[in-house]
């Protein structure tokens, strides 16, 4: 059976932040809990070291309205440690996510499912007698329609990293953040 993802509110549409913070502990849990206060559902949420050790970047992709975005974009920027924040324009911005798939392919199916994985250009990981697991890297469309194809063959488990995201061109979202610009130093 495909795997259907909820749709958008009305009147809201996908957000991607970039959140810069410091690499200390409680900081995702205060952004976490700043959107569920909200009672805003975010859709995936990607944290990573950045290329400065102090610093960690914190992806968060939401259904939001604009206006209720800024509000929370303005709370966001009250937290201790929070430094900066980036609502990405899809213009600008390259946006990939990861996806295993473990897909039940026995001798009947296994050569349809191979198809697919050859069409999408993505990789099997494990092969079993009857299934496969697929590792799948790309943007968030791409996958969907992976997973909306393998779905007719039984999709037995899922999991997907959430989006990373960064703007295009040769400057770093860190380098609006000097050390002495620092909350709580």
């Amino acid at each position: 059976m495909a795997q259907h993802y909820p749709a958008s509110q009305p009147g809201s549409r996908r957000h991607t932040l970039s959140v810069l913070v410091e690499n200390r502990p409680g900081v995702l849990a205060r952004i976490a809990g700043l959107f569920a206060r909200r009672a805003f559902n975010i859709n995936s949420l990607s944290v990573s070291p950045t290329e400065r050790p102090d610093i960690s970047r914190l992806t968060v992709t939401a259904d939001v309205e604009e206006v209720p975005l800024e509000q929370i974009i303005k709370q966001l920027n009250k937290l201790l440690h929070v430094l900066k924040i980036v609502d990405l324009d899809s213009e600008t911005t390259v946006e990939r996510e990861l996806v295993l798939i473990k897909v039940a392919a026995d001798e009947s199916n296994r050569s349809d499912v191979l198809e697919i994985v050859r069409l999408f250009r993505v990789n099997v990981v494990d092969v079993h007698p009857e299934s496969l697991t697929i590792e799948a890297t790309g943007a968030n469309g791409k996958l969907d329609a992976l997973l909306g194809l393998l779905g007719h063959y039984g999709i037995i488990e899922l999991v997907r990293s959430g989006t990373v995201a960064m703007t295009r061109g040769p400057k770093a979202l860190s380098e609006k953040v000097i050390g002495s610009e620092i909350k709580g130093r």
